[in-house]
């Protein structure tokens, strides 16, 4: 697990150097049961909260040596990292080289230093919205924070002003309209969790329902 671990800040270390762009050849890309598709469809629980810079904040905290609340401008002066990887939707479509732009996991991480005993993450969204995963999961080197997408700010509909990228896991992951991130030393099931689907939503097994 640690030489793993070394092998993914290894990748994200030569990404944030531009040492290294991601090239994925299409054989084995697609997960099964998935199609691909060259849109980004909208599916999210109809709640749009409209936060205007001035007042977002991503509060970040729990079993962390150093938790912080970020304003806009806070966490746009942090290194910022663009990243090409793939999308999968739970509902079966998946898009390829979707450009995102933001605030890498591994940075945050840096600044927060999370504790031996965290283990778990669960997030919020202004829109109520939560999900959880493992840390592990988000430590890997396309996890972020994303705010544009292609070269644009994240559109409201796609959960700007910014949003958790997990590109390994199934998109219901990664939380649109993100306000808080919480470092757990154990799980508790988010919203779609609670209702059936899967805790842990690798889509190349098809892993979309508990």
């Amino acid at each position: 697990m640690k030489e793993d671990f070394i092998r993914r800040k290894e990748r994200w270390a030569k990404k944030m150097s531009g040492r290294e762009r991601p090239t994925r050849p299409n054989a084995g890309r697609l997960p099964p049961g998935q199609h691909e598709v060259n849109n980004f469809p909208v599916l999210d629980l109809g709640v749009h909260p409209e936060i205007p810079l001035d007042e977002w904040q991503l509060k970040i905290h729990g079993e962390v040596e150093n938790p912080v609340t970020l304003n806009w401008e806070q966490f746009m002066a942090l290194p910022q990292f663009t990243d090409v990887s793939d999308f999968h939707c739970v509902t079966t479509w998946s898009q390829f080289d979707m450009e995102f732009e933001g605030v890498a996991f591994f940075t945050l991480t840096e600044l927060i230093k999370p504790r031996p005993s965290a283990s778990h993450l669960f997030f919020t969204g202004y829109d109520d919205y939560t999900t959880n995963t493992t840390l592990d999961a988000c430590m890997d080197d396309d996890v972020m924070i994303a705010h544009s997408w292609n070269g644009q700010p994240l559109t409201l509909e796609h959960g700007g002003p910014a949003r958790m990228i997990i590109p390994k896991l199934y998109a219901w992951k990664g939380a649109k309209f993100i306000r808080e991130i919480e470092f757990r030393d154990h799980d508790e099931l988010g919203f779609w969790e609670q209702r059936g689907y899967s805790n842990t939503a690798d889509p190349f097994v098809e892993d979309r329902f508990s």
